[in-house]
């Protein structure tokens, strides 16, 4: 394979030929009439025309080339304390029983079918049958609220809802059917079933008539063929958090989708088909959808799902007991879980005992990993530890280190270079690029990519406002950072993460950096606060490691704040940091840096319905309330 700045300028060539050529490892029912279409949809559509059906080239066609006794799916359960595997074969038996019973309930190609459903195969199951009917499913995150629940149903309306009778969480177990019979009851779309999974640990009520056991159902039914579907037909509506709070459907396409992910594995990951995956994400969010899911499958490997958490179940261990258990190649988890690791466990004694020999790399997303945190792992493990920049909206990495090409340096707190596909800049706020080093908007040339969301679900022109207006010809991402001499993409946060004290422009991710770097700090955040003088200062709010618990938290801000004023200089004006038990973050592991800044000015808050603990709000405002009288 060639090198990372050959394959990027055979792209860069000729971008329609690149993409031509990849997708030739696709499995098509019918050709398309054009690479890309510039004028469909707000910024294009890829392959138009074309016609294939993803569930067959995720499934189908491995067993029709012999690799059928594969495994595929591996489910690693730490709550009830199951492993199951399923080869290709049979993941495509019960993908193709399921898709059955829901065409029997009227499911059809282009209808939505919502599923809401915790970390268990039937989840992973459920998204291959609607993409085997050509149905559009949209996963709602496990426990998600009602209302939010309702809203989902209502953006999308569906035909049928699958969901389980409860999700399991250390300690509890969470019933899932009273929230799905509270949304319904809240919105004004009625789908015409339910196709309930119940769990052993809390059997669920099932409403005649409209209820069914997934399990019975799905037994009952005759298998379906592969329904062909134009690569242009949506695959899936993922709902994630707008700039008002209100949530965007994010569309994903069938054909662009399949060529992008299933390119992905070779040159960012460096796999083989045989080879094991383990995305610790949820398929309730982007990672789980695009690497637990649909690429691994496409790639012939062997994907992960594990229902468990990094620390607690039982303990700091639990991530290297899973790699050392199925043999994985390569981890792909979010920083919020290494620093939780770290944190219970800096010195990496709970891997003893593990076999980790087969780890041969950690990649990382889902938010910018600080530097310090990298470089821990990587010199602990002995492994790259390669992170990634990418969104919700892109589906795929937008940069990496390529791994496949031989890997780019490591820099710690970069994100690595761009994939092909993608040309990011900074600009300024009129648009103009910038030179290397410069900070500013970091942008996409359009178009993008295929895999990339070509629009919102039933919204051109929302896509267009909230991607596209801003800066003609690209795409804005929302985030802020600068690109280096050498190509290499450093995100310093979302834009408006960008504080102004006193007419000097500081980012809050360069301020968290320095924090991060002493040795008693787990985890940290730096929002702006408004001030009457300055206009804004930065407040520093830290978690400390397990093994600093005892230290006196006035002597640690004090080194905190002299720290910040080495590296960063006085003007930064950084004099408070407080010490907390815990940062609000949502369930995928991103902090709600929103709600902090709501929460430190005395604004009212509207608690996110991605929270993982609500309770954290109050805890954090009686802190900050403390401090804020010159108690705390």
């Amino acid at each position: 394979m060639p090198g990372y700045s050959q394959l990027y300028d055979r792209w860069r060539s000729n971008r329609l030929a690149y993409w031509e050529a990849e997708a030739s490892t696709i499995d098509w029912d019918a050709p398309w009439g054009a690479v890309f279409d510039e004028q469909s949809g707000p910024y294009g559509r890829w392959f138009p025309g074309a016609r294939l059906n993803t569930s067959a080239n995720c499934l189908d066609r491995h067993v029709g080339a012999g690799a059928g006794e594969r495994p595929a799916l591996v489910w690693d359960s730490a709550m009830t304390g199951e492993q199951i595997t399923f080869t290709y074969r049979q993941l495509r038996d019960r993908v193709a029983k399921l898709a059955g019973a829901l065409a029997a309930e009227g499911v059809r190609r282009g209808d939505r079918v919502v599923i809401y459903m915790p970390m268990v195969p039937e989840a992973a199951v459920a998204m291959l049958a609607c993409a085997r009917l050509g149905a559009v499913h949209s996963v709602v995150f496990g426990g998600f609220a009602a209302t939010e629940l309702a809203a989902r149903i209502d953006a999308t309306r569906p035909r049928v809802v699958v969901a389980a009778s409860c999700g399991l969480e250390p300690g509890r177990v969470v019933a899932y059917k009273p929230i799905l019979d509270a949304a319904l009851d809240l919105a004004s779309h009625a789908p015409s079933a339910c196709f309930i999974l119940q769990r052993p640990q809390l059997m669920a009520d099932l409403e005649p008539g409209r209820d069914h056991d997934l399990l019975a159902v799905e037994r009952a039914a005759r298998p379906h063929d592969p329904v062909s579907v134009a690569a242009t037909d949506p695959l899936y509506i993922l709902h994630t958090s707008g700039t008002t709070g209100n949530p965007k459907g994010i569309v994903r396409d069938n054909g662009g989708h399949a060529v992008a992910l299933a390119a992905s594995i070779p040159t960012i990951f460096g796999l083989r088909p045989g080879d094991v995956f383990w995305a610790a994400s949820d398929v309730g969010w982007v990672v789980g959808h695009s690497y637990i899911v649909y690429a691994p499958l496409l790639a012939g490997l062997t994907t992960i799902m594990y229902e468990g958490k990094p620390v607690g179940t039982p303990d700091a261990s639990a991530f290297w007991e899973v790699v050392s258990r199925h043999r994985v190649n390569v981890l792909f988890t979010a920083p919020t879980a290494i620093r939780a690791i770290r944190r219970e466990d800096p010195g990496l004694a709970q891997r003893a005992g593990r076999d980790l020999t087969t780890l041969q790399a950690v990649c990382l997303a889902g938010e910018r990993c600080d530097p310090a945190t990298a470089t821990w792992l990587q010199e602990r493990l002995d492994i790259p530890v390669i992170d990634n920049w990418w969104q919700t909206e892109t589906g795929w990495p937008i940069t990496a280190r390529f791994r496949g090409l031989g890997l780019t340096p490591f820099k710690p707190g970069s994100g690595g270079r761009p994939s092909p596909g993608y040309e990011v800049c900074a600009i300024d706020d009129d648009g103009t690029e910038l030179p290397s080093g410069s900070s500013g908007n970091l942008a996409l040339r359009l178009p993008l990519p295929p895999g990339c969301a070509p629009t919102l679900w039933n919204d051109d022109e929302g896509y267009a406002e909230a991607y596209l207006d801003a800066f003609p010809g690209w795409y804005r991402t929302g985030d802020g950072g600068h690109v280096d001499a050498d190509g290499d993409v450093w995100v310093l946060g979302r834009t408006d993460d960008v504080i102004n004290v006193a007419g000097h422009r500081f980012s809050t991710g360069a301020i968290e950096e320095v924090l991060a770097v002493h040795p008693d700090v787990a985890e940290c955040a730096v929002i702006g606060t408004a001030d009457a003088l300055k206009g804004e200062l930065p407040l520093g709010l830290v978690v400390l490691k397990a093994s600093a618990a005892d230290r006196d938290h006035d002597d640690v801000t004090r080194e905190l704040v002299e720290l910040v004023r080495a590296r960063v200089g006085a003007v930064a004006s950084f004099r408070t940091a407080l010490v907390v038990a815990q940062l609000p973050k949502t369930r995928s592991g991103k902090i709600l840096r929103r709600t902090l800044r709501q929460l430190a000015d005395g604004e009212q808050v509207q608690v996110p319905p991605t929270i993982e603990d609500p309770a954290v709000v109050d805890r954090l405002r009686a802190v900050l309330a403390r401090s804020a009288s010159g108690h705390g």
